[in-house]
């Protein structure tokens, strides 16, 4: 084995696993803070949460058509980036909107948190049946601008390799989003008053309410934040991938598995959790052979695929590692329940 071969394998590695693990995990990691925010500040489990992602893409990819119907572009960006900003409202406002109409009556009723679990499925299949009404049940691809950072065949010109890495614009602007998002996230959660004022609430309600904290308050900015980690999870997913609503439906399993794998109710749980889950779903789904030819002696190449699950099984494994989690660490990596 030639020290060529070798990094002709980490090329391959790096554009078929490591690259696409990355962003997909940034995106679970986005999705999945949604769904613990909910979980420690509101105490009950958001199953609506992947038709909210559902829901802020699809008002996107409405505001992105209608912008490149006037003339308006993001040039080498993608449009969508542009009407992202008013994706967020829309999808903050629609949060607001089903709290008051729906969650408020049973958080008055002081119900317990399998009927809030419950009636947030009911919420689930009504935004579903509304994003499918609204744009179909179709794949919509709404991605523009440059598509590629750098091409495979660029990359075996410029390096002579036998490999080629491609770099695709939305697995970078995936990456910084989420790093950025993030960033604000855990600021604005640390030193804000209203951040502050979160953390108090989930950590002890009767003693935040004593504190003079408003809970209406907390429960309103809260949604909001939630509104736009699942507008900006969804359009980077759908992005990088394409929008369909029941991808997002899908979502569920995976989004549900990296918050509780992390520490349901812990943020920095959360985004641990979905980079385990992104890379644990690519890396063994993904079919090794052509890798281990290169690192392995010609004597005992590898004749199969070397794929230790089919991508038919991807989110099995998901659940799979979340009963695991459950049964050897039921508080998941970082302990939940809090901010």
């Amino acid at each position: 084995m030639e020290y060529i071969d070798i990094i002709n394998a980490l090329v391959l590695l790096s554009n078929f696993v490591l690259l696409p693990a990355i962003t997909y995990g940034s995106q679970l990691a986005l999705a999945a803070l949604g769904v613990t925010l909910i979980y420690a500040v509101l105490r009950f489990s958001n199953f609506a949460h992947g038709d909210l992602m559902s829901f802020g893409t699809m008002v996107t990819i409405l505001i992105t058509w209608w912008l490149q119907s006037i003339g308006i572009t993001g040039g080498i960006m993608p449009t969508a980036l542009i009407a992202l900003p008013f994706g967020i409202l829309i999808t903050a406002l629609l949060c607001l909107l089903i709290d008051q109409s729906v969650y408020k009556f049973y958080r008055k009723q002081k119900s317990v948190p399998v009927v809030f679990m419950i009636v947030s499925v009911g919420v689930m299949f009504t935004l579903n049946a509304l994003v499918r009404f609204i744009i179909g049940p179709d794949d919509r691809r709404f991605f523009d601008g440059e598509k590629f950072i750098i091409k495979a065949v660029e990359f075996k010109n410029l390096t002579g390799l036998d490999e080629g890495l491609a770099i695709k614009s939305t697995q970078v602007i995936t990456i910084i989003v989420a790093i950025i998002t993030m960033i604000i996230l855990f600021w604005f959660l640390q030193k804000s008053k209203t951040g502050k004022s979160m953390r108090a609430f989930s950590n002890n309600e009767d003693l935040a309410l004593l504190s003079g904290i408003n809970p209406d308050r907390v429960v309103m900015y809260t949604w909001i934040i939630v509104g736009a980690l699942a507008t900006i999870a969804g359009v980077l997913y759908g992005l990088d991938k394409s929008f369909k609503p029941y991808t997002y439906f899908s979502l569920v399993l995976p989004m549900f598995a990296a918050a509780i794998i992390g520490g349901v109710g812990n943020p920095l749980g959360a985004i641990v959790g979905g980079y385990i889950i992104g890379f644990s779903e690519v890396m063994l789904t993904y079919a090794y052979k052509k890798f281990l030819i290169y690192i392995l002696p010609t004597s005992i190449e590898p004749s199969g695929l070397m794929q230790f699950l089919s991508t038919d099984y991807k989110f099995a494994i998901s659940f799979i590692i979340l009963v695991i989690v459950l049964i050897v660490r039921p508080t998941g990596i970082f302990k939940g329940k809090t901010l």
